[in-house]
């Protein structure tokens, strides 16, 4: 037998307030052993749920209407889905093991890393303590964590992402499964930290012979390790093939909307293709984006900033430890300009923009907007900033209250700071500017868990345009969406640029992304700014060592 597991017409089904919806329609693949399985689709699609049922951890409202799954080990076949509960914990981790997406939320914040992967390995083994740590320190050695002894006893806060998932992939491997299944394990990931996990698990993969399922909506990524792709839409299986067929010959609307949609470092700049595009047979645009930069026009100018964070005080409040997050930084912003911030987790991307919205007051240095200094502003003209200068965080589900309206939440900043007469008048604008982010009427009355990752990032940006803001700071605002969201949103803040006159820095670690969105790009390594240029400049010829490392670790089709 060829393949380590079959799956024949599965599907499942949610049952919500006596309302049934198929979220698995009739689904049926193999998967080959020794080999990986790529699973390309959009949140929704059907990816995690089918990764769910092989680990037996669908959700207590899911009901399997049908089909069969079969587990070939090398004695037998196991009917997987007709298991008792306790094979079910017996097979979970011997059979078949899972690395979640998040590593952060998958660890015991008040327990040592070693010690969590320990009592896997004598849960599932059967060792003695002193056996499961020797056993736990060669695993931390196989997936390459520097100084494994150190990872073995911190906490999942003392250690990096890119640390953490190596750990995941360790406690994973620990009971030496058959079945590995990476479910989007590199999507929170930079760059360079994701182009070293696909060399570990591809390393892995082939040392140990596994067979791995790897769920990801970014086809660049799949391509990287991928012998055979799935492409799921609404549950359905619409497309199946080896990597090369797919990307030579994608033969569903769905397959060649999320291939084409996704920037490229070889596209000109214009208008991104969604997939719905593709789905109603639109012809897509081909008009490239103008640049409106007026470079006689500084906007925002910033001067030898260093920010410093206190680590420890001693007893009389006088710090004895710090942290230099950014290092005598120096650049402009001309009016009407995106200019792009890239750099490594770590390297001050996010404390530097924080900063010059004032969320985070700065040590030294000067900020200037428009010729104005931010470090001596009074309330009166703090406030004033604040209404021309906005932030669009990265996670638009934290940046809104769950019990309060999308309609109140942008009512709320708009009476702050006293914008509109009256309430109607309030009530017109929101609903202007909800149509303006492409919402209708309705979205006012909802409330933040009824609306999708997109919808939330929509709701995000009409708040922050709500203060009539000039400038507008994007902080990762698309690095946490299906490619598809992230095209509609991309476009949205180009098409808003372009109507309101505004001014953008664009963070990210999505390097793609930002030469897509950007006029200029400065590239950040340990609080420094190390190179700033035109965008065409960076990417055809960097200066930096660096901008070449983050360069060559872009996943590529």
């Amino acid at each position: 037998m060829n393949n380590l597991v079959e799956i024949q017409n599965l599907s499942i089904s949610f049952k919500n307030d006596g309302k049934i919806r198929k979220v698995i329609d009739n689904l049926s693949f193999e998967i080959p052993k020794g080999k990986v399985l790529g699973i390309l689709g959009e949140s929704g699609s059907g990816k995690s749920l089918t990764a769910l049922t092989l680990m037996h951890l669908l959700p207590k409202n899911a009901i399997i209407e049908q089909g069969k799954v079969y587990f070939f080990d090398e004695e037998n076949t196991i009917d997987w889905l007709s298991l008792t509960p306790r094979e079910k914990e017996t097979v979970r981790g011997e059979k078949v093991a899972m690395i979640f997406q998040e590593p952060m939320t998958s660890f015991n914040p008040t327990l040592k890393l070693g010690k969590q992967v320990t009592e896997t390995i004598i849960e599932n083994l059967k060792l003695s303590y002193e056996k499961a740590k020797e056993k736990t320190i060669s695993l931390f050695e196989e997936v390459k964590l520097p100084n494994p002894e150190k990872i073995f006893n911190s906490y999942p806060h003392e250690v990096s992402g890119g640390q953490k998932q190596r750990v995941m992939i360790a406690m994973a491997l620990a009971s030496e499964p058959e079945l590995l299944i990476a479910d989007e394990p590199t999507t929170a990931l930079d760059v360079t930290v994701q182009k070293s996990i696909l060399d570990l698990l591809k390393q892995i993969q082939q040392q140990r012979n596994l067979t791995v399922i790897f769920i990801s909506h970014d086809i660049g990524v799949l391509a990287e390790i991928s012998d055979k792709l799935l492409v799921l839409y609404q549950g359905e299986l619409i497309e199946t093939g080896t990597v090369q067929q797919i990307l030579k010959s994608p033969q569903h609307p769905y397959t060649k909307g999320l291939m084409s949609c996704r920037p490229t470092l070889e596209m000109e700049r214009k208008k991104l293709p969604t997939v719905q595009d593709f789905l109603d047979n639109k012809t897509l645009s081909e008009k490239l984006i103008v640049s409106a930069v007026d470079k006689t026009k500084t906007v925002l100018e910033v001067k030898d900033l260093s920010v410093t964070y206190s680590l420890k005080r001693n007893l009389f409040g006088k710090t004895v430890k710090s942290f230099q997050a950014v290092k005598a930084v120096s650049f402009s912003v001309y009016k009407g300009e995106t200019l792009g911030l890239v750099g490594e987790s770590g390297c001050g991307k996010t404390t530097l923009g924080r900063t010059l919205i004032q969320l985070i007051k700065s040590g030294e240095g000067e900020i200037l907007f428009n010729g104005q200094s931010v470090n001596s502003m009074g309330r009166n003209q703090e406030n004033d900033f604040r209404k021309r200068v906005q932030l669009i965080f990265q996670d638009p589900y934290a940046s809104l209250n769950p019990r309060m309206l999308i309609g109140e939440a942008i009512l709320e900043v708009m009476q702050v700071h006293h914008i509109g007469k009256t309430k109607k008048e309030r009530k017109e604008k929101v609903l202007t500017l909800l149509h303006q982010v492409g919402l209708d009427d309705s979205f006012f009355s909802r409330y933040p868990h009824e609306l999708s990752g997109g919808q939330r990032q929509r709701i995000v940006i009409a708040r922050a345009l709500a203060l009539e803001p000039e400038f507008i700071i994007c902080d990762e605002s698309v690095s946490a969406l299906d490619v598809s969201v992230q095209s509609q949103i991309l476009n949205l803040l180009n098409d808003l640029k372009q109507q309101l006159g505004l001014t953008y820095i664009f963070i990210s670690h999505d390097l793609s992304v930002v030469k897509y969105m950007s006029d200029r790009i400065m590239v950040m390594e340990s609080g420094k700014l190390v190179e700033i240029n035109e965008t065409k400049q960076i990417y055809l010829n960097p200066q930096q060592d660096y901008t070449k490392k983050l360069l060559a670790a872009i996943p590529r089709i």
